[in-house]
């Protein structure tokens, strides 16, 4: 089971504040993230006029809620039942309830299934959806189909405030933190249309994980204990937030974590990735440290092999002489290299050829580098991450015309 918890964080100076974190640019030093509890409080009483939405609470909170409308709480357990593990959209659907009690429940509260605005398909089955939420913002998410299992890739945030040069979420914009609910929604959604059992989840969406702590942790707490995804099927992905990742240490969840690293320099990783002016190489990989010392977990780091940019030979070598360390920073990381060809959007960037992508993969592995390639899905769809929102987006009445992408897939995690 995945714990849950909370902590206050610590005033620093020097701060730069993103969503749902402040940190310090001192790096090691920086207080965590100001987390709320990563089990929701108990719902408020049913109320007409607000609607609660019961996606994102734990089986023992809809009990509670059911209680409150004077029912017996093992109908809050059948409502559960039917959210978390027989797929139900609509109280409608929950058929071994009274008909007068599907009625009642609708009156005061949602299951919280978001509308589909899109779903694109292709050829290998990989399923992506853009939903509409609450409020009218919309999300992608992605069903993943292997050969044994599968899995679903789910946002966290509406856009991203991250403003990675080669992500088409981030020339979106950010527009705000997603709740647990919603997080979870798009698993629920995805699972319900999925031809196979859903094994795994990876939050390596939109947005970033450890900007939306508080509501990720519910929602992996909520998909572990509620959806039965066991833990170490469970990834997230961080481009480096490193109280997030301080804070996922001191949890010690079983739990795969993921560093969006992408250049094995400063120099290199800020030309198109500005969180490494905040958080310096040297302080994320301490932090990896303690986080591998705490969890005995081994961390991937994903390196998006991006042409003429990051994947000479010169790069390949600084990069195993980050992974092997040196003996005063603790040896070798605990570590592998998960290399990432570049998915043309219609950003600047291009895709290195199959042999240079072949060449610095051996490259790695005579430094001794575990290493392996991500499967890659999505060849002929608008795959990579914010790809189709951006699309829906232009497609609008009004909007600018785009000019189109090169889709050639969409890197997914192989978890």
């Amino acid at each position: 089971m995945i714990p849950t918890g909370s902590e206050e964080a610590r005033p620093r100076t020097t701060t730069i504040t993103l969503p749902e974190a402040t940190f310090s640019a001192s790096g090691r030093e920086c207080a965590p993230p100001r987390l709320a509890s990563s089990t929701p409080a108990s719902p408020l009483s049913p109320s007409p006029e607000a609607p609660l939405l019961l996606t994102g609470l734990t089986t023992a909170q809809i009990e509670e809620f059911v209680a409150a409308l004077g029912l017996p709480r093992y109908r809050g357990r059948q409502v559960a039942d039917w959210i978390y593990r027989r797929n139900a959209g609509s109280f409608e659907e929950m058929t071994d309830l009274p008909r007068a009690l599907r009625h009642q429940l609708a009156a005061v509260a949602s299951v919280g299934r978001p509308e589909v605005v899109a779903r694109t398909v292709d050829a290998d089955g990989t399923t992506k959806y853009l939903v509409r939420l609450g409020d009218g913002q919309t999300v992608e998410c992605v069903w993943l189909p292997y050969r044994e299992w599968s899995s679903v890739c789910l946002s966290t945030q509406v856009g991203c405030p991250m403003a990675c040069a080669f992500c088409a979420t981030g020339r979106g914009g950010f527009a705000r933190n997603l709740s647990a609910g919603e997080i979870v929604a798009q698993f629920l959604l995805a699972r319900a249309h999925a031809p196979c059992p859903v094994t795994h989840a990876v939050f390596m969406g939109m947005g970033e994980p450890l900007l939306n702590t508080s509501a990720v942790l519910q929602a992996l707490h909520l998909l572990n204990s509620e959806c039965g995804i066991g833990a170490r099927n469970l990834t997230l992905s961080t481009v480096g937030i490193v109280p997030g990742i301080q804070r996922l240490a001191r949890e010690k969840l079983q739990i795969n974590l993921a560093l969006s690293l992408h250049a094995p320099d400063d120099e290199t990783r800020a030309r198109f990735m500005p969180v490494a002016q905040h958080f310096p190489l040297p302080v994320v990989l301490a932090a990896l440290r303690d986080y591998t010392a705490a969890t005995h977990r081994r961390v991937t780091l994903e390196y998006l092999l991006i042409a003429g940019v990051n994947d000479s030979p010169a790069h390949a070598d600084r990069l195993a002489d980050l992974v092997l360390g040196k003996k005063e920073e603790g040896g070798p990381l605990l570590a592998v290299v998960n290399l990432i060809p570049y998915n043309e959007t219609e950003a600047r960037f291009r895709r290195p050829s199959e042999e240079g992508i072949r060449r610095f993969m051996a490259r790695l592995k005579q430094r001794g580098v575990a290493v392996t390639r991500r499967l890659e899905r999505g060849e002929t769809i608008a795959a990579a991450c914010g790809q189709l929102r951006r699309e829906a987006a232009s497609d609008a009445p009004g909007a600018r015309p785009r000019r189109s992408p090169r889709r050639r897939g969409t890197a997914v995690a192989r978890t």
